[in-house]
């Protein structure tokens, strides 16, 4: 059997996880999954369709018919690159709603879990470490304070032309870490063998570089 290496990076919204993951992915040559941008795309069909989240037997039979692959950094869904739109405020609004759901993170975890079957991966979202990865070697859990994230984001939607308040993000991302944090299934929280990493005020190459010390020197270690 071939094991797989695989990295999970788990922590709340705007901790700079997907940022941090893509460069990791590309130094170890890791196929990069970001599970939230596939629960975006999800929210993003819903409302597209007009499915709500109270509908599930229709979310599930939408997720059975979407096809989601990554082309590098960016999803493909149903042949059309929806990186753009999947992160727009008004999904970023609502996507905790339809990711609460047991049904609708049963289908994405499953399809997460058969890809980190296949290929070396790095996967990031709420519940890598302790749901979808629970096996995996390297486990990481990003954390920031909700003004510094909600700076970050508001830099990155600003930097892409939309119109945004800095306070209507903030107040945004505190919903989210209580919704994340106090969902039935799969709440966001740090794996018991996670190492925890404050991003408050460090860069992004500082928080790469600690992580990829730590994977390369344990990989090392393990060769010996």
């Amino acid at each position: 059997m071939i094991l797989r290496l695989s990295v999970a990076i788990d922590g709340p919204a705007g901790a700079g996880k997907s940022t941090i993951a893509k460069l990791l992915a590309k130094d170890f040559n890791l196929m990069y999954i970001n599970t939230g941008a596939m629960y975006r795309a999800v929210t993003l069909m819903a409302l597209s369709t007009n499915v709500s989240s109270e509908d599930i037997d229709g979310l599930c039979d939408l997720i059975d018919k979407m096809d989601m692959y990554f082309n590098k950094d960016r999803l493909i869904l149903n042949n059309e690159d929806v990186e753009e739109k999947i992160t727009s405020p008004e999904i970023s609004k609502k996507v905790s709603e339809f990711a609460a759901l047991p049904e609708v993170r049963k289908k994405l975890v499953k399809l997460q879990q058969n890809m980190s079957k296949q290929y070396d991966v790095i996967m990031d979202g709420r519940d890598i470490g302790t749901v979808v990865l629970k096996e995996a070697p390297f486990k990481f859990f990003l954390t920031a304070s909700p003004e510094e994230r909600a700076n970050r984001r508001y830099k990155e939607l600003v930097n892409k032309g939309l119109k945004v308040e800095y306070e209507d993000i903030l107040k945004d991302i505190i919903n989210r870490d209580y919704l994340d944090s106090n969902r039935k299934t799969d709440p966001l929280r740090k794996a018991e063998d996670a190492i925890e990493i404050d991003t408050t005020g460090l860069n992004i190459d500082g928080v790469v570089n600690k992580i990829s010390e730590h994977i390369k020197s344990s990989l090392v270690s393990g060769a010996k």
